[in-house]
């Protein structure tokens, strides 16, 4: 996970989503179901955030993965929060199903750069050297509660490294595809023919 820019919200997302969800919330102020006019802004998110996952930090496409509204604050826990374009995340439909309503994942709209780096011998995640024991704790529960350091993101991250490596991919290119595999790349001052030399398919077997 790396850091992520607050984009501005959409010049029509107040009557396409805040108005009608105050609505629905004055009429309704403790929901068990829900007007879910957030996703009158899924494409704008999409398209906002450059079709990166804010989680996986995977670039997707429309038809090969399914993109998600993510409220970062779940709207269980604070329903005002729940039509407010600062508190949705771009994410692919797994990494939302992982979060759910859990608030133990740390929100890449606040991470500072290396708050998490990428073993690349492994392809897994981990806290970054310089952060403090409580926030390296942080870390690893956003890790385990998303399984970053499983076999599916770790494939993931292979199949762009292999682009990379193969030539098939430019740097810029994977700056686009695969921001934290090319803000580590780059961090650690990796070529190419390194990555080739210290790169392995780890052992892990969790999906």
């Amino acid at each position: 996970m790396i850091p992520v820019a607050v984009q501005p919200e959409p010049p029509d997302f107040d009557a396409k989503v805040r108005t009608p969800g105050k609505a629905f919330l004055k009429r309704n102020p403790n929901p068990t179901t829900w007007k879910e006019c957030w996703r009158n802004c899924l494409w704008d998110l999409y398209e906002s955030y450059g079709r990166i996952c804010a989680y996986s930090t995977h670039w997707f496409s429309r038809c090969e993965g399914i993109a998600t509204v993510d409220h970062f604050i779940p709207k269980s826990k604070d329903p005002s929060n729940a039509y407010e374009w600062d508190n949705f995340r771009l994410a692919i439909l797994r990494m939302n199903s992982l979060k759910k309503d859990h608030q133990d994942v740390l929100d890449p709209f606040r991470i500072a750069k290396e708050t998490f780096v990428l073993d690349f011998t492994t392809l897994i995640p981990e806290p970054g050297p310089k952060v403090s024991k409580s926030l390296a704790g942080k870390v690893r529960a956003t890790i385990r509660r998303l399984k970053l350091d499983n076999n599916v993101c770790v494939e993931a991250r292979m199949d762009w490294l292999k682009l990379y490596c193969d030539k098939d991919l430019t740097f810029k290119g994977l700056v686009k595809r695969a921001p934290f595999l090319a803000y580590e790349i780059e961090r650690q001052d990796l070529s190419a023919a390194s990555l080739r030399k210290i790169f392995r398919r780890p052992k892990n077997s969790s999906s």
